[in-house]
């Protein structure tokens, strides 16, 4: 199993609950030192089942260093049966207020960097026949909010990706690409956030955990569908925001800002 963005968050926990089960795994991201921690929690819930893990440092934004991570895992382990592309940034600020080189390396991270992740890996799965690639994208990639332009951007292009392939891959039914969709979710993406806008303090209610994350990627990285929505309502959450977004665009635009703002932002933090 290869994990990009596997030192904090969401990426952390799907490949502790990978070791958990004695995969053996390849754990990818920027700080060497992050994902030796992971390693060692990973190490050590898997040990009992044979566990093994490798780090190799990796930003997902340099397709060159993507495909030395899927080098590796082929090497080391004779396969690579899962990959799982969890890396992602966001910024925050009005579309005019965000300089190009900040919303260049959000759409660089999120969706240059996922498609360098699925090239890599899917060459080798169809190479081996079977393989199972999940692209972890957002509701987001569903419906727009303001103050977010490049994260939405990228969002919305990773699905549309994730569709193109699996219609490239109707081929081979043992290559399969999915996407899971989480909605609010408690990591540190908010703290790392760039840009001038107002980052929230925390996630925006309702929000889940990066473990109920993980938990529905394991799921689909044995059962692929087309997209698995997560939230802490079970995906109604999303699905709610859909239609609102669908259905009534005109009331959405007018509540999403003042919404996110309230429940977002801390106090303080508010005009």
């Amino acid at each position: 199993m290869l994990v990009t963005g596997a030192s904090s968050g969401i990426g952390a926990a799907t490949a502790e609950l990978f070791a958990a089960r004695g995969d053996s795994l390849v754990l990818c991201a920027r700080s060497e030192d992050a994902l030796e921690e992971v390693r060692g929690r990973c190490l050590e819930v898997g040990a009992a089942r044979g566990a093994e893990a490798d780090v190799v440092v990796t930003d997902v934004g340099d397709p060159a260093q993507v495909q030395a991570a899927v080098d590796h895992a082929v090497t080391r382990f004779g396969r690579l049966d899962v990959c799982v592309n969890v890396a992602g940034i966001t910024a925050y600020g009005a579309h005019t207020d965000t300089p190009a080189e900040q919303f260049e390396q959000v759409v660089r991270v999120n969706l240059l960097g996922a498609a360098a992740v699925a090239r890599s890996a899917l060459t080798v799965f169809r190479e081996q026949g079977e393989g199972t690639l999940v692209l972890v994208g957002s509701v987001l990639g569903r419906v727009a909010v303001p103050q977010m332009g490049a994260y939405v951007a990228s969002k919305f292009g990773l699905r549309g990706l994730t569709r193109v392939l699996q219609q490239e891959n109707r081929d081979l039914p043992r290559v399969r690409v999915t996407t899971v969709a989480p909605g609010s979710v408690r990591t540190g993406i908010y703290a790392k956030a760039t840009g001038d806008g107002e980052a929230p303090a925390s996630a925006p209610p309702p929000s889940t955990s990066p473990r109920t994350v993980a938990r529905t990627i394991v799921r689909a990285s044995l059962r692929p569908g087309r997209e698995h929505d997560v939230d802490a309502l079970g995906g109604l959450g999303n699905r709610a925001l859909r239609a609102g977004y669908l259905l009534a665009p005109g009331a959405f635009d007018a509540a999403v800002g003042p919404l996110l703002r309230t429940f977002s932002l801390d106090p303080s933090d508010r005009e």
